[in-house]
């Protein structure tokens, strides 16, 4: 034993080496945890890997409070659920009726609908092996192509704009290209939130090299456009008009890598006449930037002697987001700025294993290992493989993620299996999804966290195994394969998803497998699912025959391709300039600029863009769990130009009504720059565990590239205005904040507007946090609905509370403290008026929980004070206090030194240089 723990007991503690769960970089981790004599385990600590190729023991603040999100069991999915019928509760029951019903239903819908009645919808934080599972269970049992992942949303134009150009999945590049790139151009990627460790890396290099340049294409000044040389603030969807425009002026000036374009790439003459129509002129009059910026930052790609292009969901989620990938891959293979050190187009993965996920094949386009699904010669080679019958794969492309829950929706597909996704809150146009989900005939939902939006929609409920319980591997953006190591076990009955996966596989194959056949899922641990996997990759562009665990564990993450016999893999692609095609030459598409899939018009003028918060990923079903991860951005929010505001008479704060032709949300108003006018920005993660409604997507439309089908979830038409309401609500309470959010989010939905956040608290010595509630209606709530609401607070009446209650006028004040014999600490509070109040109230309380002053004095406390903005959330040092430092002459380094912010995750780092840089401005 190694000492004792919180309880007293002997504790044995361990660190296991692991792999982060949140974007496509891949950190490695090293993840401390508690075994005591009770038999409990814990994870208590995540750092930073040191030995991991891809963060060299950096992590950003979201792998750092990784610890913090698995601590608590709240809110977990830990027993299998099931109901009969779709409007009675679901019943706990045990492992063993929930996979044999599952697997007697879905062979029920196969036989009387057929295999593509049946579909499957996955997520790029499965690890592979989970996803090999799945993919084998749909493509090779029941033999459906219907299986899509939240990958479709991310990742689909990207990977078919590398298919088209270069001939195969995946980017040519690697994160060494980071150090090594003299001109990097940022397209539709706010690196400094979306891949903060990545951005570190690229602050480094241009630290050591003050030569590098920056060019960022985005229509917000984001931070990371804040860093640029040079700030292209292209009007939305432009992109494509923009990178014509730059290689018109590099075809005039020369610039060419003409002797590389004949010896190895077809279809540029075709290109170089459409490109005829985009002078750098016309371009920047569609781009809406001067013609000269254009053209500087042509030169600056153009005479590079390293151009590194990072690009991400800006180019991805549009209706055209294929030629926006193949018009920035055109630069490259114009300028042959790939294949040599910080040299490529690097698309910058959005998820932990989404390529893990394409590599098995698992989405409803693929076949496993790069194969084609309409390809009679792939699909014989898989089904030698999987000791198939001749002809037991469909040729039939499958439904992607859209197109699926549109066949949901009309009857044509019957049964959905949902894995570690929320299809409810992330698929645009979500009002139509939840009518999908509501119509099937049968909707499965296999989960870590019961707290979702897709939850509720779920007739079968299977509890999986969350980050840190898991074993296997992931691919990150850069093509490494990396080892994911379980440092406790699964909590209650929670299982690994491919162990579900494959339990209710082999039921399905007892009753509809034809007699003889080989059986499939023989597997059973991880390793041998991988080595599956392998085979079938050998001789193809991602050969990993040369990789097993046992080298993982030995020799640490891998890049692919890495065939037998091969000691490393190989860190760049197309080095010698043979490409992945039939002829080894690399494709040029002809890219015309097309507009946005939705115009703006007199009735909805503003552009909506949505994008990510720095602290916050995907629908915060994990970050959503820890309080200090909202003290950046601690409540939702539609920014917008200060000009425009003025013109619609709305001020910073008001609560307005954004609408769509699909649907509309409520959210308060904040103003901002960082946007031009005419666009308006929100982020993605605010769910309807957070709000009155489900989001941002409540508006967002199902418009999708022809050849990704990825959707346009960047970019939708809107309308603003203020949103009108005579009853508005402050509700605070400090102590289980998990707990006391899920006892309210069923009170949310009542509201013409409800916003649930969470907050550290500073007094806590027992891991107790703050809730904080907002909402608004056209008239006071019912008594019931005050009733509920005080008994989900643990708020009502009592000897420790002061309340002032006007019934008639709907007016409450009401402030719980924490005994009559301590100091005024604060612990909870209700203030209901006509107007917003109480604010200077929960100030107090967010700060410590004292009340300066007698507490009936509390009551008057109706000043409206002014947030002070937690910059680092590691230091949680606010922006007042920097903004004194500047003043007083600091610069980054010196804020480093005096307050300790940027010091620990750095993520804070941009926003650090952009206060100094304005206050030096000033």
């Amino acid at each position: 034993m190694d000492g004792t723990g919180a309880a007293g007991l002997p504790v044995e503690r361990r660190s296991t080496r692991s792999t982060c769960c949140y974007c496509g970089v891949g950190c490695g981790v090293i993840v401390h945890s508690e075994h005591d004599a009770s038999g409990s385990d814990r994870i208590v600590s995540v750092e930073g890997d040191p030995r991991h190729p891809a963060n060299f023991g950096r992590l950003c603040s979201k792998g750092l409070a990784l610890a913090d999100s698995a601590r608590s069991l709240q809110g977990r999915v830990l027993q299998p659920q099931l109901r009969s019928t779709r409007g009675e509760p679901r019943r706990p029951v045990d492992w063993g009726l929930a996979l044999d019903t599952v697997a007697e239903r879905l062979s029920r819908i196969v036989e009387r609908h057929g295999p593509d009645s049946v579909a499957f919808y996955l997520s790029g934080q499965l690890l592979t092996e989970d996803y090999y599972v799945f993919n084998k269970l749909a493509k090779g049992l029941l033999g459906t192509n219907n299986i899509d992942t939240n990958s479709r949303l991310c990742m689909s134009s990207a990977v078919t704009g590398y298919k088209l150009a270069f001939g195969a999945d995946g980017p040519p590049t690697c994160y060494d290209d980071l150090e090594h790139a003299k001109t990097v151009l940022f397209a539709g990627s706010n690196a400094a939130y979306a891949h903060p460790v990545l951005f570190r890396r690229l602050e480094d290099a241009k630290a050591r090299d003050p030569d590098v340049r920056w060019i960022v294409v985005d229509p917000r000044r984001t931070d990371t456009a804040a860093m640029a040389d040079l700030h292209l603030a292209i009007q939305p969807g432009t992109d494509v008009a923009l990178f014509n425009g730059m290689l018109h002026h590099l075809v005039w000036e020369g610039l060419l890598d003409q002797g590389f374009i004949d010896a190895h790439t077809t279809g540029f003459g075709e290109l170089k006449a459409v490109l005829r129509e985009y002078t750098p002129r016309m371009s920047a009059e569609i781009c809406g930037v001067p013609a000269q910026d254009l053209i500087t930052a042509a030169e600056w790609f153009g005479r590079s002697p390293a151009a590194l292009s990072l690009y991400c969901m800006g180019l991805n989620q549009s209706a055209h987001g294929t030629d926006k990938n193949l018009a920035l891959i055109h630069l490259h293979l114009a300028t042959r700025q790939l294949g040599r050190p910080g040299a490529g187009p690097f698309s910058l993965t959005g998820q932990p294993n989404a390529m893990g996920g394409r590599e098995v094949g698992g989405m409803a386009t693929m076949l496993a290992a790069h194969r084609e699904i309409t390809d009679d010669t792939h699909r014989a080679e898989v089904e030698t493989l999987w000791q198939l019958a001749p002809g037991s794969l469909s040729p039939r492309p499958g439904l992607a993620a859209v197109d699926l829950f549109e066949a949901l929706h009309g009857g044509k597909v019957k049964a959905v299996w949902i894995a570690c996704t929320n299809p409810a809150h992330s698929m645009p146009d979500i009002g139509h999804v939840r009518d999908a989900l509501r119509r099937a005939e049968y909707v499965i939902v296999q989960e870590a966290f019961a707290d979702t939006d897709t939850v509720p929609f779920a007739d079968a409920l299977l509890p999986a195994a969350s980050w840190g319980e898991k074993d296997g591997t992931v691919t990150n953006s850069e093509r490494r394969i990396s080892r994911v190591r379980a440092a406790v076990p699964a909590p209650g009955q929670a299982k690994p998803d491919w162990w579900i996966a494959r339990e209710v596989a082999r039921r399905i194959e007892a009753r509809l497998a034809a007699p003889g056949a080989a059986p499939l899922f023989e597997a059973d641990a991880p390793e041998p699912i991988f080595d599956e996997h392998r085979m079938l990759t050998v001789g193809r562009d991602l050969d990993i025959g040369g990789l097993d665990y046992a080298r993982l564990e030995r020799d640490g993450p891998q890049q692919w391709p890495f065939p037998a016999g091969h000691a490393t893999g190989e860190a760049r692609r197309y080095t010698d300039g043979r490409f992945a095609t039939p002829d080894a030459r690399a494709r040029f598409h002809v890219t015309p600029y097309k507009p946005v899939a939705e115009q703006t018009s007199a009735r909805f003028p503003l552009r909506l863009l949505t994008g990510r918060l720095r602290d916050q990923w995907h629908g915060m079903s994990r970050t959503g769990r820890v309080p200090q991860l909202f003290a950046h951005s601690p409540e939702p929010g539609l920014r917008m130009h200060p000009e425009d505001a003025a013109r619609r008479g709305l001020e910073a704060g008001v609560l307005v009504r954004i609408a769509s032709k699909r649907g509309e949300l409520v959210l308060p108003l904040e103003l901002s720059d960082e946007v031009g006018s005419g666009t308006v920005f929100a982020a993605m993660h605010w769910s309807g565990q957070h709000l009155s409604s489900g989001g941002i997507n409540e508006v967002s439309l199902p418009a999708v590239d022809a050849r990704s089908r990825q959707p346009e979830l960047k970019h939708a038409a809107v309308r603003v205005e203020k949103a009108e309401f005579g009853w508005h609500l402050l509700a605070a309470r400090r102590g289980d904040a998990l707990a006391l959010r899920a006892a309210l989010q069923p009170l949310l939905k009542d509201c013409g507007y409800a916003g649930v956040s969470l907050h550290a608290d500073p007094a806590s010595q027992d891991g107790g946090a703050w809730l904080v509630m907002r909402a608004a209606a056209t008239e006071a709530m019912p008594s019931a609905w005050m009733e509920s609401l005080e008994t989900a607070l643990c708020l009502a009446p009592g000897p420790h509370t002061l309340e002032y209650r006007d019934a008639r006028r709907g007016l409450l004040k009401r402030v719980a403290w924490r005994s009559a014999h301590e100091a005024n600490l604060i612990d909870g509070l209700l203030w209901a008026d006509a107007q917003p109040g109480g604010e200077a109230l929960l100030r107090a309380a967010l700060a410590g929980g004292t009340w300066q002053g007698p507490r009936l004095a509390a009551f008057s406390a109706s000043a409206v004070l002014a947030r002070d903005p937690v910059v680092c959330v590691c230091r949680q040092v606010t922006e007042s206090a920097i903004r004194t430092a500047v003043q007083g002459g600091a610069d980054v380094p010196a804020l480093k030194e005096l307050l300790g912010c940027g010091t620990v995750c750095g993520s804070c780092l941009p926003q650090l240089a952009r206060l100094a840089r304005e206050s030096t401005h000033a």
